[in-house]
This record gives C-alpha cells, sequence and structure tokens, in this order.
C-alpha cells in the first residue's frame, strides 16, 4: 500500500482509539468529572502522545547497523537527540535546585518561581557567555590556525576518517573545529549582543522622544519608520552589505562594523515602534505630568520617568530582538557577507562544513560537523525564547 494510504489508516486508528479510551474512562471511573467533561480532542492528544511514546521507544531500540552492514543514521542521531534531551533535562533540573540552595533571597525566589524551561534557558546562556568571554582559554587551537590535517571526520575514531587530537574534526583546510565553534560563540554571539544594544539605544531613545515631544518629529519619525519596515529586513541588509562591502575596502574600514551598524538601524525600527507605543501609554500619566509642573526636563522625563515604567515590555522585546539578529548575522555570513575570515563565526562554519553531510549515509559522524554549529545556533535562540517566555509570562500577572 502507499504512504498515503497508510497515513489515512493511522489516522483513523488513532480516532478510533480516542473515542474508545474516553467511553471507557467514562465507564470505568463512574463517569468521573475527569472523563466527563473530556473533549474528544483531549482524549485524541492522549492517545497520539501514548503512540508517539511508543514509536519514539521502540525506534530507539532498533540497531544501530542494518542488515547489510551500512550504518543506519535516522537511529543513531535519534539516540543521540534522545540522550541530549534527557542531559539537558537533568542539567536544567539540577541548576534549578542549585538555584534555589544558593544565592540572595530575590535569586532564591526567582528559582522557587521558575519553570524548567527557563531554567534550562538560563543555564544555557551562561554557559555560551562562559564560552565567549574565555574563549581564548578555553580553545585548544587558534581560530584561525591551519594544523597538518585537513577534513578530519568528527569522533576521533581512526578507523572512520577521525583523530584523537581533534575530538571534532578538522575543515576542508586544516582548522580545528571545536577551537572554531568557541571562537564563534565569542564572535557571532558577542556581535549580536552589541547590534542588539545598539538597536535598541537608538530605536527606544528615538521613540521614547517621538512619544514624549509627538507633533511634527513624531511624524516625522514614524513615516520613515513604516517605510523602512515595508522592505524585507534580509534582503535590506543584504543589499546594504554588498554595497558596505565595496566602500570598506574603500575606507579600510572592517565590514563588521558596517554590518553592525545596518542590523542595529534596520532592527531600530522595530524597537521604535514599541518604545513609541509604551510611551504613549506612559506619557499621560499623571506623575509625568506632575514632573512637567515641577519643570524637569526632557532628559529626565524619558529616563527617570518614562524608561523605568517601560522596562518589562523592553527587556522581553530585548531577548526577541536577540534572536533575529542573531539569526540575521548567521544568515549574512552563511551567505558570505557577513562576519568575514579569519574571524570564527557559525553561519560561515554551517555553509563551510556543509559538504560533509554527503557522506553521511555511509559514515554519520561525518554530519556532526556542520550541524555542531547549526545545533549551537539554534540551541541558543531555544534557550534565549524559553527565558523570554518566562519573562512575559511574570511581567503579565498571570498566575500558574
Amino acid at each position: 500500500m502507499s504512504g498515503l494510504v497508510w497515513f489515512v489508516i493511522i489516522i483513523v486508528g488513532l480516532l478510533v482509539a480516542a473515542y474508545v479510551f474516553r467511553l471507557a474512562g467514562q465507564a470505568i471511573t463512574s463517569n468521573a468529572p475527569k472523563f466527563r467533561d473530556m473533549t474528544f480532542g483531549v482524549a485524541f492528544g492522549y492517545i497520539f502522545g501514548a503512540t508517539l511514546f511508543v514509536w519514539a521507544t521502540y525506534y530507539y531500540f532498533q540497531p544501530k547497523i542494518t542488515g547489510v552492514g551500512t550504518p543506519n543514521a535516522g537511529v543513531i542521531f535519534f539516540r543521540w537527540a534522545v540522550q541530549g534531551f534527557i542531559i539537558a533535562s537533568i542539567a536544567a533540573f539540577l541548576f534549578r535546585v542549585f538555584g534555589r540552595a544558593v544565592g540572595t533571597e530575590v535569586t532564591k525566589k526567582l528559582f522557587r518561581s521558575m519553570p524548567l524551561t527557563a531554567s534550562f534557558g538560563i543555564l544555557v546562556i551562561i554557559l555560551y557567555a562562559i564560552t565567549a568571554i574565555f574563549a581564548g582559554s578555553i580553545a585548544p587551537y587558534g581560530e584561525s590556525e591551519i594544523l597538518g590535517a585537513a577534513n578530519v571526520l568528527a569522533g576521533g575514531d581512526i578507523t572512520a576518517g577521525g583523530d584523537p587530537a581533534y575530538p571534532l574534526g578538522t575543515d576542508q583546510i586544516g582548522r580545528d573545529i571545536l577551537s572554531r565553534l568557541i571562537f564563534g560563540a565569542r564572535n557571532t554571539v558577542g556581535i549580536a549582543f552589541i547590534t542588539t544594544c545598539l538597536a535598541f539605544f537608538i530605536g527606544g531613545s528615538l521613540g521614547f522622544l517621538a512619544a514624549t515631544l509627538q507633533g511634527w518629529l513624531d511624524q516625522l519619525l514614524s513615516r520613515s519608520v513604516d517605510v523602512l519596515m515595508a522592505i524585507p529586513s534580509l534582503i535590506f541588509a543584504l543589499l546594504l552589505m554588498t554595497i558596505a562591502s565595496v566602500w570598506s575596502i574603500k575606507l579600510g574600514v572592517p565590514l563588521t562594523i558596517f554590518m553592525v551598524l545596518i542590523i542595529a538601524v534596520i532592527d531600530s525600527t522595530r524597537v521604535y515602534r514599541l518604545a513609541r507605543a509604551v510611551g504613549l501609554n506612559i506619557v499621560v500619566m499623571d506623575y509625568i505630568e506632575a514632573a512637567k509642573l515641577r519643570g524637569e526636563g526632557l532628559g529626565y522625563l524619558v529616563f527617570k520617568e518614562i524608561l523605568p515604567n517601560a522596562m518589562a515590555p523592553l527587556l522581553a522585546e530585548f531577548g526577541l530582538r536577540f534572536c533575529f539578529v542573531f539569526l540575521t548575522i548567521a544568515a549574512l555570513s552563511f551567505l558570505g557577507v557577513g562576519i568575514q575570515p579569519p574571524l570564527a563565526d557559525w553561519g560561515t562554519m554551517v555553509r563551510d562544513l556543509g559538504p560533509f553531510i554527503n557522506f553521511a549515509a555511509f559514515i554519520p559522524t561525518a554530519a556532526v560537523s556542520p550541524l555542531l554549529a547549526a545545533g549551537a545556533i539554534a540551541l541558543l535562540t531555544v534557550a534565549v525564547n524559553f527565558v523570554v517566555d518566562w519573562m512575559l509570562h511574570k511581567t503579565s500577572g498571570l498566575q500558574e
């Protein structure tokens, strides 16, 4: 039978199983509220989750070598994913326990109310920050140091094309991938953080200024932002970076400086919109009017009155903006106009190490090299979003 027929059969089977599950639950529990009020969608979710768990368990214990003697790459990567998820969950749980026992009363209270996802996100961010700050001491080799062996596969197994001296392998010109991953944290994450801070300084200052003064300045800034936001950000950044690549040579200015300025200006438009909207809600408050009657200046109103009361939504937006800036830098580097060699960058590493995937069917560890850089990007993005979701939940006033 075709795959479509099997898919229909599986879905119908799950629907029937969900219906039977709900009826059986109502009969066994004498129509208890849990099953009496259970919708069909909830019952289907339980059945689907149980089926998925059974299938995952069955697939996890499949042999790593197929009947013809070739590696079963799907099973190998699935096992790595499951093991990574378990290790991450245990690490997040232990970190939360540690945070509840050590620290100030404020931090202990935060950790007591913190979900496991936020604990995982904070742990990952701390590890990334430590790696970025101490990259020079942690990395075994320099980020652009060319070693004696090229195209060494990850794993350290000599029979599979590896080398114990390079546990994560080397790239096409013999640079250690582990070292470049570590230095990539400093370059990619560090530059993204600086760019996000600059975007918030530009967008936040202009947004609060427009909300406070209003009038023609507000109209001028808002219409200019509308024009910039109408252009797709990645395409606009790619166009400007192409132009900047010519001027950077003429002016002798590193292309990375142009990239930071371009992305900061483009992303500041989103920050401007948020800051202006929040600022307009704050400037009509009584304490703002009282400050104006006292004769306080514009700087006092913006930085002493408006900014502290707008901090919660701005911090949440900072986390989201950081993710977008981080991904934009990685995308530009992947396209060849972002962070330039010899600096290590995760986006460039994904592009350069992509050919290794062609050998994954024969040697699964060959696909590890490009996936490491892509995984580093994805892991930080997920971690920051976990923390942002928790911050939004806390600042919204919702209760568990």
